[in-house]
């Protein structure tokens, strides 16, 4: 399962250290999750959905850890809060907050990702096996 979430990797170190062109960012998005879907169905993984959910949250820590670790380089200058919290907190609390916020939303991002990809694989394994997509 950390084998296909790590094909998801090299979308991030592409997208943090410069600008990704449309053919070869739409590559790095979709062939690792088609990748993901031809092994579970190809293999008749029993929960397929769980699996594919596994696999989403493995990939939303690596891409949160990827992106920690490529900050500095990421971005022209440190981010900073804006609006009504401008200037509020010290640039270590800010930094701290802005680092949580993007670990979080990769999470998030991983979680949502393995739940739709995972509901695709259901699918897809209940028609190769010959079942009603029903339930």
């Amino acid at each position: 399962m950390v084998g296909l979430a790590a094909l998801g990797v090299p979308r991030v170190v592409a997208h943090d250290l410069g600008p990704v062109g449309g053919v070869t960012n739409a590559l790095l998005v979709f062939v690792p999750i088609a990748v993901w879907l031809v092994v579970v169905v190809w293999r008749g993984v029993p929960q397929p959905f769980t699996t594919l959910v596994v696999v989403g949250l493995i990939y939303g820590v690596l891409v949160g850890v990827t992106h920690q670790l490529l900050w500095p380089w990421a971005f022209d200058s440190p981010p900073r809060l804006g609006g009504t919290l401008a200037g509020a907190l010290s640039p270590t609390a800010e930094a701290i907050v802005l680092r949580a916020f993007a670990f979080g939303s990769s999470l998030l991002t991983g979680l949502v990702v393995g739940i739709v990809t995972g509901a695709v694989g259901w699918v897809l394994l209940r028609i190769r096996r010959g079942q009603r997509v029903t339930r």
